[in-house]
């Protein structure tokens, strides 16, 4: 039986290990660590690069302020946002020396736990809800050595002004600076269906947008782009793309 989240809030203690059953999101054809060469994993880890060198820096080019929070999101529901920041998440957790904390900030309809096959636990909002609560408190480790997971929460009709407070951005500095390792991929809501998503993307280093093909309308990808015109690091991953035969095809736009 799936517990709740208050009695998840009830254990304490320290911070839970939980398992994500890999061979599962190998066989919905998503990227893991044993899942070997396939076109997804690949696709990602052209991805990955150019996000990672913003977030790190490199020989000629500095970090990002806060270019290791990633903020994945998409126009409309249903574009793959979250299949997309599971994937980032986990392609960028099998770098050699790099950790991962995968949030799900989707307050309103949280999806990540539910992509990993797991039940719904504490999260965000209870951080930002609750004093007492610590980030410590709800980060749960996995199977996956090098990556973590901040579920999304409860639900709460304050989520805009939550997002925007200063309690979040004082946890977005603790999060970006705690480690220096750690690269943090957020999965936000749709940014023409709340303004949950463009406070949230205000406040990231890079934004990564997610267009579906042939579904998606230019209309729809301007007015989103309107929406974060104020973030300087945007990216699109072209989704869902028939174009190569044999599966999915993820195409990166910087």
């Amino acid at each position: 039986m799936e517990q709740s989240t208050e009695q998840a809030m009830q254990r304490g203690g320290a911070p839970r290990h939980i398992e994500i059953n890999l061979e599962r999101l190998n066989q919905l054809g998503m990227v893991t660590h044993d899942g070997g060469r396939t076109a997804v994993a690949e696709d990602f880890r052209i991805i990955k690069r150019p996000l990672l060198r913003n977030a790190r820096g490199d020989h000629d080019v500095a970090a990002l302020r806060h270019g290791n929070l990633i903020v994945v999101t998409s126009a409309l529901p249903g574009e793959g946002k979250t299949y997309c920041a599971v994937n980032l998440a986990m392609s960028i957790a099998m770098e050699m020396d790099i950790t991962v904390l995968l949030v799900d900030a989707d307050v309103a309809r949280p999806s990540v736990l539910k992509v990993l096959g797991l039940p719904a636990e504490p999260g965000l909002m209870d951080i930002l809800l609750r004093e007492q609560t610590e980030l410590s408190d709800v980060i749960l480790r996995t199977n996956v050595a090098t990556l973590s997971i901040l579920p999304a929460g409860r639900a709460n009709k304050h989520a805009t002004e939550l997002l925007a407070s200063r309690s979040m951005s004082r946890l977005l500095t603790e999060i970006a600076e705690r480690y220096a390792d750690r690269i943090v991929i957020f999965d936000s809501p749709p940014l023409l269906m709340t303004t949950e998503a463009s406070v949230l993307a205000a406040q990231m280093g890079q934004i990564v947008m997610v267009v579906e093909s042939e579904t998606t309308s230019q209309h729809a990808v301007k007015e989103a782009l309107r929406h974060i015109e104020q973030c300087p690091h945007v990216s699109l991953i072209y989704n869902k793309s028939k174009a190569f035969p044999g599966g999915e095809y993820y195409g990166y736009y910087d």
